[in-house]
């Protein structure tokens, strides 16, 4: 009996060794897509850049990512998980080492959309092999390990903006070897690119993988380190669903009247609907709510560093809880609480006092008010929406359609990470942060019907019965 546990406690750490790893890709997606908070408004400096140049710096990395996201699973597919996953480490490497060296905007727009397309790739991979080497009882909360990630690297990277730019005492003043501060910024990212890349060399190409291209051996010999036992009925069982067809196609996605399968479409309203409500307004934005209740550009800074420890403490109850309760009740959960919150908001900025700038003047209990009702929203979305959608996202589809589903899915949420990011300052220029709040309260409300009539719980189900 005690050698059974032993062995049984010896897969677990092994399955959490090979997660830990490809869940570096969701550091470093995190990690590359908030470096550049800290940096905009030096970088606008020192290009002579006009506002809305400024913002495409920013936001093409996004619509680089859908591309990334796109193609991934094709690579996947084709080449195997791990092989994607070095090429994304490549990317996201020469991507940070040029951003800092840039000398123009538009070099700085390339290498950025070439970050992009290694986040794009990292967030589709990561979900596929963590999914396919976790077994049923452990997978949400690996799964989840990808979401950790993801506002592990947030928080690292404002962290590092903040130490840099008070270090340099500010982000376009000289700082290491008298290199603006900006630039070491994006270079903090190569040591996390590099480690990444050497730890997909480390790990096993996933078991279903394997089987599809008929390398049983390999396959057995890795599923017996994950699951122990006698795993050639586990290997026929993933042959069964893997072989059924030929090689995934973008094909496979439509259904016999010419549409998209049902099931691609809930996946492409989960992501878009994780994006609709918002929340990454709080993470390119926030100082800018912040300093519209009163706070200076340090306190801000300190807030936003805050709320991604926050982000952080919410998504490890997620991983607590998403095997125990499953996936929809923390989605429903979520949704009630982000619309309150949003709402809250909404109703806060919109009937709120403009000062002599026009921005809104929080006083008071009011501004108090803002300050919890933003953070409980990142609670909110924490626990439920940004953990548990990669974790649907990851296990949802079977295996004939899962990696060319998830780039659809995950190629759509960047769309709207973009459409997001990108009218955020117009929607706040001329109506108001008050009539952005309330955009994003009804995507919440919807978002909780989304869940009720669309989304099925597929806790502790295997992948193979999808």
């Amino acid at each position: 009996m005690t050698s059974t546990t032993s062995r049984r406690k010896a897969n677990t750490y092994y399955v959490i060794l090979i997660a830990g790893a490809a869940a570096l890709g969701g550091f470093l997606f995190g990690f590359d897509t908030a470096v550049v908070n800290g940096a905009v408004l030096a970088l606008s400096k020192a290009f002579n850049t006009s506002s809305w140049v400024t913002g495409l710096a920013v936001s093409l990395a996004l619509l680089g990512s859908a591309v990334g996201a796109f193609f991934a699973g094709q690579i996947a597919d084709r080449y195997g998980r791990v092989k994607a996953m070095v090429v994304a480490s490549v990317l996201f490497t020469i991507s940070a080492i040029g951003s800092g060296l840039a000398f123009s905007i538009w070099d700085f727009i390339f290498w950025r959309l070439l970050g992009g397309i290694a986040i794009g790739a990292a967030s589709v991979i990561a979900p596929a092999y963590i999914a396919e080497c976790s077994p049923s009882h452990l997978r949400g909360r690996l799964g989840s390990l990808q979401q950790l990630a993801i506002v592990i690297g947030i928080f690292i990277a404002l962290l590092s903006d903040y130490f840099i730019a008070v270090s340099a005492g500010s982000a376009d003043s000289p700082f290491l070897f008298g290199i603006a501060a900006w630039r070491w910024m994006f270079w903090t990212a190569v040591p996390p690119a590099v480690f990444y890349g050497m730890a997909a060399l480390t790990i096993p190409e996933s078991p279903r993988y394997l089987v599809a291209q008929g390398r049983d051996p390999e396959a057995a010999t890795v599923l017996s380190k994950i699951l122990g036992g006698n795993v050639l009925e586990k290997i026929e069982e993933i042959r069964q669903t893997v072989l059924r067809e030929r090689e995934p196609k973008f094909s496979d996605l439509l259904s016999r009247s010419g549409g998209l399968l049902p099931i691609v479409w809930v996946g492409i309203g989960l992501s878009v609907l994780q994006q609709f409500v918002g929340i990454n307004v709080i993470f390119y934005y926030s100082s800018v709510l912040w300093r519209a209740v009163g706070y200076s550009e340090k306190d801000s800074l300190t807030i936003t560093v805050l709320t991604g420890a926050v982000n952080i403490i919410t998504t490890l109850i997620a991983i607590a809880f998403v095997d125990k309760f499953g996936r929809k009740p923390l989605l429903i959960l979520g949704s009630v609480g982000m619309t309150v919150t949003l709402g809250t908001m909404a109703s806060i900025f919109a009937t709120a006092t403009l000062d002599a700038a026009g921005n809104p003047a929080l006083s008071g209990s009011a501004g108090l008010v803002a300050l919890l009702a933003a953070n409980l929203y990142v609670f909110c979305f924490g626990f439920s929406w940004g953990p548990v959608t990669w974790v649907l996202l990851g296990e949802m589809f079977n295996n004939k359609i899962r990696g060319a589903a998830l780039s659809v899915a995950a190629a759509m949420q960047w769309i709207a990470n973009f459409l997001v990011s990108t009218t955020f300052p117009p929607i706040l220029q001329y109506f108001g942060l008050g009539s952005a709040y309330g955009i994003y309260t009804i995507a919440a409300a919807i978002s909780l019907f989304f869940v009720l009539f669309f989304i099925k719980e597929t806790k502790g189900m295997e992948l193979e019965d999808m």
